[in-house]
């Protein structure tokens, strides 16, 4: 028998329904052990842990009539074991094949009679063992499905399993570290006033007033998001063009997020400057590679921006905007470089922008596929991929009894406009950036990120120096 039903969020069923014909809004992540995981532990952890959040146990129901937004719903005699599967690396059983792997699980749809999230435990990942969870993202963003992560993760080996997950730990701001604050204090928080007004679609036709007020509410961002459409789009590049089905992942090696605090120290920048630098100039270097000028091309990366209130992570969903970032792809020195990204980012301080695209979805979410389609399109036109940053724990956590040695995750690239999405995770006094592309376009990701190491290496060689 199904049980509750709960109509969606409009900002929630606005990603899900942003899915392009190839292009997924899926998030993918990964987590290392030097120890192989024992499957049948891990989803005792899941098993107990999820209880408490529906949204693992539902899955999204359309309306019968196009009016009115998607619902989540019970699955009839859901069973967790249903979303878990148990695999080896194929042969030759390599880090080459175990990368295919995971390209090929991002590449594939999640069933959609289902619960949107999948993981699979991988068997002989160098000698231990990888768990590789997927889940779209009308489920939650990067803070939400984090703040989750980490109640399935314990920080002692020793810990029981108990039926209640462990108390939540503190998470640190994303990529613009919090630089929007002035923005979000003179704008009108769009999510909470939308959802306080509109429970669903319905409302609108009973109310259509409401329309006309939601779209009030993007007059506090509508010049900056103005002036962003009428910037000269990205030009076609290795990074924007025709999609494949298929997708192709790397990542890096770890850097010690107190390097990257020490070069920081020598530009007066952030952390995220930095390692956006490094990322900058690792894109740059490939597109030269490619046979683009950068002397006359511009490189943007939409960002997305959280704007979910600190303590509200556990209830999911998607609340957060995104801002379009100036790569600076073309600086000779790593340090001017650190210090022109640092005055990029700082640009996007007073940007009531995050919120315009925030209140836009809102807004999408409650209209047909086709129109956001073409709004989805429109911005992204501006940008040639998307960028994002999840601060991970800095302590050394355990699933199952087991120590995690490394976590990473690809943000997807929905639409028809961005081929690539890059993402950066903080976790135990390291960060790692990986890489996920369009096949077609980006063959071989991992020269980006070997790219990146080694651009790493340059800035921190040359603070030293100086």
């Amino acid at each position: 028998m199904i049980g509750r039903a709960k109509p969606m969020t409009p900002v929630d069923a606005a990603w899900f329904h942003i899915d392009g014909p190839v292009n997924l809004a899926q998030v993918t992540g990964i987590l290392l052990t030097r120890e192989p995981l024992d499957f049948a532990r891990v989803k005792e952890v899941y098993r107990r842990r999820l209880r408490r959040f529906d949204r693992f146990r539902q899955r999204v129901v359309e309306p019968a009539v196009p009016l009115g937004p998607p619902r989540w719903e019970d699955v009839p005699h859901f069973e967790v074991d249903q979303q878990m599967h148990h695999i080896g690396v194929p042969e030759p059983r390599d880090k080459a094949a175990f990368l295919e792997l995971v390209g090929d699980l991002a590449s594939t749809p999640l069933d959609r009679e289902r619960p949107l999230w999948q993981v699979h435990v991988v068997d002989g990942v160098e000698g231990g063992s990888a768990l590789v969870m997927r889940f779209h993202h009308c489920m939650g963003d990067g803070t939400a499905m984090m703040a989750l992560s980490l109640q399935l993760f314990d920080a002692t080996s020793d810990a029981p399993l108990g039926t209640e997950p462990p108390a939540p730990r503190h998470l640190e701001a994303g990529l613009l570290d919090r630089l929007l604050g002035p923005a979000l204090q003179s704008v009108d928080r769009s999510a909470q006033a939308v959802a306080g007004a509109v429970e669903s679609g319905l409302a609108l036709v009973r109310h259509p007033g409401r329309l006309v007020e939601m779209a009030g509410r993007l007059a506090g961002g509508t010049g900056a998001l103005v002036g962003e459409l009428l910037k000269p789009a990205d030009p076609r590049s290795p990074l924007k063009g025709e999609f494949g089905l298929r997708k192709r992942v790397a990542w890096s090696e770890p850097v010690s997020i107190e390097d990257v605090k020490a070069i920081g120290r020598k530009c007066d920048a952030k952390v995220n400057d930095v390692l956006v630098s490094a990322i900058s100039a690792a894109l740059g270097a490939y597109l030269s590679r490619r046979g683009v000028d950068l002397r006359r091309t511009r490189l943007h990366a939409m960002v997305p921006v959280d704007l979910r209130p600190r303590g509200r992570a556990l209830e999911l969903g998607n609340d957060f905007g995104l801002v379009i970032l100036e790569l600076a792809t073309g600086a000779e020195s790593p340090l001017d470089r650190v210090r022109l990204t640092r005055d990029h980012m700082a640009a996007l301080k007073r940007s009531p922008e995050a919120v315009a695209i925030r209140t836009l979805f809102d807004v999408l979410g409650l209209g047909p596929k086709v129109i956001e389609d073409a709004a989805v399109d429109l911005f992204g036109r501006q940008a040639s991929l998307v960028m994002t940053n999840v601060a991970g724990p800095r302590e050394r956590l355990f699933l199952a009894g087991v120590p995690i040695d490394r976590m990473m995750f690809w943000v997807p690239h929905p639409g028809r406009q961005l081929g690539m999405g890059v993402s950066i995770l903080s976790y135990a006094g390291a960060a790692t950036v990986a890489v996920i592309a369009d096949a077609h376009l980006v063959p071989d990701p991992e020269t980006i990120t070997r790219r990146f190491n080694r651009e790493f290496e340059r800035m921190r060689a040359r603070s030293r120096a100086r």
